[in-house]
Formats: C-alpha cells, sequence, structure tokens
C-alpha cells in the first residue's frame, strides 16, 4: 500500500461568506494541490471539502498520513461520526448533524483507506499547512473575483503560485 502525506485547510471571508480549501498531496518526490472554493459558505463546510476532495484524488487505496488544522475536522472524523450513524445522523441532543453531506462523503472517502489524523496548530511550523492555507486563500480571492464586488474582502493575502506542477 502506498503511503501518502496530505494536508488540508480550508476557510472563508466572513462566517458564513465566500471560502476557499486547499489541499497538498505528497508520495515520495511527487506533489500535488489542489484548491477550489464556493461563494457562500462556512469555515467548517471548507475543512470538509478540503478532506473530502484529498482522499477523493487518491485513485487507490492508500496508507495516509492526514494533517490539519481543524479539531472539528480531526474529532468528527475519529470520533464523532460513529455516534452520528448510530443515532441517525443527530447529535446527542437529538439535533440533525450539521454538515451530514460533507460527512457522510468524508466518512465514505476515508473508509478507501487507513488514514492516521493528525492536528497541527494552524500557521505555525507546518510547510504543508501553510501552502493549504495558500491556495485556500487564493480560491476565496477567485471566488471574489468571480462573483463581484457584493462579497467581502480575504482576512488574508491570497497567493498566486499558478497551477501544480504538473
Amino acid at each position: 500500500m502506498k503511503r501518502v502525506i496530505i494536508h488540508t485547510d480550508g476557510g472563508c471571508s466572513g462566517n458564513p461568506g465566500p471560502g476557499g480549501w486547499g489541499v497538498v498531496i505528497e508520495y515520495g518526490p511527487h506533489r500535488r494541490e489542489l484548491s477550489g472554493g464556493e461563494p457562500a459558505t462556512t469555515n467548517n463546510r471548507m475543512e470538509l471539502r478540503a478532506a473530502v476532495e484529498a482522499l477523493r484524488a487518491l485513485k487507490e487505496p492508500c496508507a495516509v498520513e492526514f494533517h490539519t488544522d481543524s479539531q472539528y475536522l480531526r474529532q468528527g472524523i475519529t470520533g464523532w461520526v460513529a455516534g452520528w450513524k448510530r443515532n441517525g445522523w443527530k447529535t446527542a441532543d437529538k439535533q440533525p448533524v450539521k454538515n451530514r453531506d460533507l460527512w457522510e462523503a468524508l466518512d465514505a472517502e476515508a473508509a478507501r483507506h487507513e488514514v492516521e489524523w493528525h492536528w497541527v496548530r494552524g500557521h505555525a511550523d507546518s510547510a504543508g499547512n501553510q501552502r493549504a492555507d495558500q491556495l485556500a486563500t487564493a480560491a476565496i480571492k477567485k471566488i471574489r473575483g468571480q462573483h463581484g464586488a457584493a462579497l467581502k474582502p480575504a482576512a488574508k493575502p491570497a497567493a498566486d503560485d499558478g497551477p501544480p506542477p504538473w
């Protein structure tokens, strides 16, 4: 089984607001970057979308070292999802699970792989997390450009490093 390292990040300019997600996938000397966004979303949805898209990009089952700066994502996939599924996608206080569509997609994608989930402090010393953040921020900038000045400005400057190197 191939071993890959994944770094993801998601963010919003306003919450809710225009959002973006970024992914860095590493396999030996190979590196792939993915990103995308939505004009009206939340930070949590972008964190989840990044994870779904990262795992979906893997064409075969892999051993995955997955790094995220989102406790919501890590705690959800490593603990909360099992209980939500047992309870018919209801929380402990019997409310519908928020972002159920993405949690179900992530659960299905994660089941194809052997995933070790790691939390990293955002914007700290993780080059992979910093790059994923740059990709997410650039996606927000692109969404804002497509949807006009009615959207709020991004909270951080975007990096424009161009497309992935393949």
